[in-house]
C-alpha cells in the first residue's frame, strides 16, 4: 500500500522476492504535469506492468472496501507513504496486520513529513523504522530500527532517496523473520510531530541564524522549495551554503543583500544561495541566476 516514489523500492524488492504480492493499493490517478493529464501513480503503473491487481479507493471506511481487502487473503500489508487513513478493520484485515515503513527515529517526527522536518530541524541523525501499525498516528510498536547519520549538507531529496532504499531492505528483513520478532514499545519521551508542509512553511525567515536558514532550505529542496519574495516575485532557493567570512553582519537587518554575489544576512551570519529558481524556469546556479536577473545590494528581501 503506497503511492509516491518513496514506495517504489519496497514494491520492486517485494515483487522480486519469494514473497507474493497479491495486490497493490494506491491513491487514485490524478492530474499531473503541465498538461494536467490524469496519470496513475508510480506504484499503480508498476503493478499493472507486472500483472498485479490494483485498487485505488478514495476511502477505506466503507464495509464494501473493507470486505474487498479481507477477501484478498493476504498474510500482511506493507504500507509506505500510502496517503489514506487505515481504519481498524483494515489494520486487522490480514493475519499479521499492517506494517509501516517510516523514515524517522520514532517517536521523533511522527506524521506526514518526517524527512523534510528532520532536515529542517538540523538533525544529525535519523533512523529507518519498520512499525506495527495501530490506530494512533505512528504510535505502533517498533519491529526494526536502523540508525542513519546525516552528513552536513544533506538535502531532503538525497535523504528521501537513500531512506527509500533502506526501507526496502529493512521491510524484507522484517518479513523474513516476522514470526519471531519481539516488538519494542515506543517511548513516550521525545515525541515530535512532522506536520504536512504548507506554503507558509516554505517562506524563508531570515530572522534566524544562518545555520537554521540553511537547514530550512535543505529540508525543502526539490519540492516544494523554500522561497523569498523580491518585488512580489517568488524566488526559490534550492541549495545554499553558510557564508564563510570574518566580515561581521551585526547591525545589518536580516534579509539584507550584503553584496553583489547575493550573500544574504541572517539574524546571525549569512548564507550564500547556490541554486535558485524563478517561477516557470529551470533551477540555475547563483552565478547563472545573477547574469539574467538583477538584485541590488542593500535591498531587504521579504
Amino acid at each position: 500500500m503506497g503511492t509516491p516514489a518513496f514506495a517504489m523500492p519496497a514494491l520492486e524488492k517485494l515483487v522480486s522476492s519469494p514473497h507474493r504480492v497479491v495486490a497493490v493499493y494506491s491513491q487514485p490517478p490524478r492530474p499531473s504535469g503541465r498538461g494536467q493529464k490524469v496519470t496513475p501513480s508510480l506504484t499503480h503503473q508498476f503493478a499493472e506492468q507486472h500483472g498485479i491487481p490494483v485498487f485505488t479507493p478514495t476511502s477505506l471506511k466503507s464495509e464494501t472496501e473493507q470486505q474487498i481487502f479481507r477477501d484478498l487473503g493476504a498474510d500482511i500489508a506493507v504500507v509506505a507513504a500510502y496517503g489514506l487513513l487505515l481504519p481498524k478493520a483494515i489494520l486487522e484485515g490480514t493475519r499479521l496486520g499492517c506494517i509501516n515503513i517510516h523514515p524517522s527515529k520514532l517517536p521523533r517526527w511522527r506524521g506526514a513529513a518526517p524527512i523534510q522536518r528532520t532536515i529542517m530541524a538540523g538533525d544529525t541523525q535519523t533512523a529507518m523504522c519498520i512499525m506495527q501499525m495501530n490506530e494512533g498516528l505512528d504510535t505502533g510498536d517498533i519491529l526494526l530500527q536502523r540508525d542513519v547519520n546525516i552528513p552536513d549538507g544533506t538535502t531532503a531529496t538525497t535523504l528521501h532517496d537513500s531512506m527509500s532504499q533502506l526501507g526496502a531492505d529493512c521491510v524484507l528483513d522484517v518479513l523474513n523473520s516476522i514470526e519471531t520478532i519481539r516488538p519494542i514499545l515506543q517511548s513516550e519521551e521525545g515525541v515530535t510531530y512532522a506536520k504536512k508542509i504548507t506554503k507558509e512553511d516554505c517562506r524563508i525567515n531570515w530572522s534566524q541564524p544562518a545555520q537554521a536558514v540553511r537547514a530550512h532550505i535543505l529540508g525543502l529542496s526539490d519540492k516544494p522549495g523554500a522561497f523569498f519574495l523580491y518585488h512580489d516575485e517568488i524566488i526559490k532557493v534550492l541549495d545554499a551554503e553558510i557564508y564563510q567570512s570574518s566580515k561581521p553582519f551585526t547591525g545589518m537587518k536580516p534579509g539584507t543583500i550584503a553584496d553583489e554575489h547575493l550573500t544574504i544576512a541572517c539574524a546571525q551570519g549569512a548564507i550564500s544561495p547556490t541554486v535558485l529558481q524563478r517561477a516557470g524556469k529551470k533551477p540555475t546556479s547563483s552565478r547563472e541566476f545573477l547574469q539574467g536577473f538583477t538584485i541590488s545590494r542593500g535591498e531587504v528581501l521579504e
